[in-house]
């Protein structure tokens, strides 16, 4: 008998918490996993939490699908990759026309468009659907970003849109586009991230090792700056981090956390289809390449031992200085991830609309901020595709690159490894200077390849004269 509102395989932590948030939201979900055990836990917990009445559990996928409504939504939060595919094809022989598949895990966007593809003949939906929040959000009200059917979008949208967080009365949830587009946005939105982490980290660098401050003092002032313009879920939980100790031995726990920064494929994606378009995002680049500088542990122990420990005398900087430098650089980052989601949307025709993207990540998510608003707002004038011509944060980034500047050249003077800051820097540089230094390269091209080059007011494709090299 089809009695739930929705089901969903895959009880991992996400996935669970995913199911429990649905169950608390009024809603019946049927619930299945690979090992029968995860199952009993699941049912456990949501006994616990007095959710059992909402849940169904069932061992035998057939008899799972049957047990949702028909046309059914099926969410699968299995592991990316082939995982994904071999889900589908267990599926497939259960579902009826109609029925649709929400796959709610960082998955390349690519593969997405692969599989919406290859259901859509069969007149089976498939939604790519990116769920930021991490384990709290998916249990308390994630941000939600759909891609895919719009028609098996309506099927589901009751349940999606109830269970994601809420910013003042709105949910931030919403239907972005066909295929892969809800997908390439999360990843887009874990490049931010990474951008805002690396920037947050070596901001408190310059703290630690160029004004000599404690953790705990460190701690103090991200908590101070959570109240100001850098409010931000990241800044917030920067300033409890700092603040934790160590059980055992009464340290700041921070202190005895190894240096090697994981990571799990959506930065170096979101790198990738920024390169493959020709859209800059250095910031997202750069922190990319200082979670890979950081997991070379041993090397750079080694590298110290040749060159000897940076010559660190303590920086001049100020903290507002500091405050100041985040906040620019937040928004260089946050200003080249939309200009790459602007640029991916024209390549794909997804028509995605920037000001509901900026709209659902202002609560839920990782990288929900205070600025975010403006944003959203900024996108809904049609006030441009780049932020960084903004009104608002014109003003805003007039006042405080300055200080990213001098934090800069500190940190180059001191010593203080600065990849991602000194990116942003460079791309604000490079973005607002109108005579550039491309004319040489491309002058360059042409020597040695006969590229062309165009002359202002005389045409493209232009050649130069130049002298031959050969034998010398």
């Amino acid at each position: 008998m089809s009695t739930a509102d929705i089901g969903l395989i895959g009880l991992a932590v996400m996935g669970s918490n995913l199911a429990l948030n649905i169950a608390e939201k009024g809603y019946t979900v049927a619930v299945h996993n690979r090992s029968p055990g995860r199952i009993d836990e699941f049912v456990a917990e949501a006994k616990a939490q007095g959710l059992d009445g909402k849940t169904i559990p069932k061992y035998d996928l057939a008899d799972f699908v049957q047990t949702v409504k028909a046309p059914r939504s099926i969410i699968i939060m299995v592991k990316a990759g082939k995982p994904v595919d071999d889900m589908i094809e267990q599926l497939l022989p259960h579902l009826e026309p109609g029925d649709a598949i929400i796959e709610c895990g960082n998955s390349l966007f690519t593969d997405t468009q692969r599989r919406f593809d290859y259901l859509k003949p069969k007149n089976i939906g498939y939604l790519g659907v990116g769920v930021s929040g991490g384990e709290e959000g998916a249990r308390h009200g994630p941000s939600i970003m759909v891609g895919g059917s719009k028609e098996q979008w309506h099927n589901a949208e009751a349940v999606l849109t109830a269970i994601a967080a809420k910013f003042n009365g709105e949910s931030c949830c919403a239907y972005l586009g066909e295929g892969g587009a809800g997908h390439f946005v999360k990843t887009i939105h874990n490049g931010i991230e990474y951008g805002d982490m690396q920037m947050i980290a070596e901001v408190y660098g310059v703290m630690r090792d160029g004004l000599g401050m404690t953790a705990k003092e460190c701690a103090a002032v991200f908590k101070k700056w959570n109240e100001g313009p850098l409010n931000s879920y990241l800044i917030e939980i920067t300033g409890h981090v700092l603040d934790a100790v160590d059980a055992e031995s009464g340290k700041p726990l921070v202190d005895l956390i190894l240096d090697k920064a994981g990571q799990k494929g959506t930065g170096v994606w979101s790198a990738i289809a920024a390169q493959q378009m020709g859209v800059p995002a250095t910031a997202i680049e750069g922190a990319v390449a200082a979670r890979s500088i950081s997991s070379r542990k041993d090397e750079r122990v080694a590298a110290e031992a040749v060159y000897g420990k940076p010559n660190r005398a303590k920086t001049d900087v100020t903290l507002e200085d500091l405050e100041k430098a985040l906040l620019a650089g937040k928004i260089v980052s946050y200003a080249q991830g939309f200009a790459v989601i602007a640029k991916a949307s024209e390549e794909n025709g997804w028509a995605l609309p920037l000001a509901t993207i900026a709209k659902i990540w202002r609560a839920g998510c990782i990288i929900r901020s205070r600025f975010l608003d403006q944003m959203s707002s900024a996108y809904a004038k049609g006030e441009a595709t780049n932020l960084l011509v903004v009104p608002d944060f014109v003003t805003i980034m007039k006042d405080s690159h300055p200080s990213l500047r001098k934090v800069v050249a500190a940190a180059a003077v001191g010593e203080f490894p600065m990849i991602c800051l000194s990116a942003a820097l460079s791309y604000f540089d490079s973005y607002r200077q109108a005579q550039g230094t491309a004319n040489l390269i491309q002058g360059q091209r042409d020597f040695f390849g006969a590229h062309g080059f165009e002359i202002v007011g005389r045409g493209t494709d232009l050649h130069g004269t130049w002298p031959s090299t050969l034998g010398k």
